[in-house]
């Protein structure tokens, strides 16, 4: 299995998720707390895709 290194666009979608999640378990803002957790799952599951598939 060949891995690659995300794009750029890819790496940056995949940090803000990141953050907007944390940010959201820390601070109380409009989403509850489960939600909170899978929007930081759903980032780095980005960043392993665009690890795994070529060109994403």
């Amino acid at each position: 299995m060949n891995l690659s290194a995300p794009k750029q666009t890819t790496f940056i979608v995949a940090v803000v998720l990141a953050l907007f999640g944390l940010l959201a378990t820390l601070i109380p803002l409009g989403i509850s707390l489960g939600l909170a957790t899978w929007v930081i799952v759903i980032g780095f599951v980005v960043l392993a895709a665009g690890c795994f598939v070529p060109n994403l």
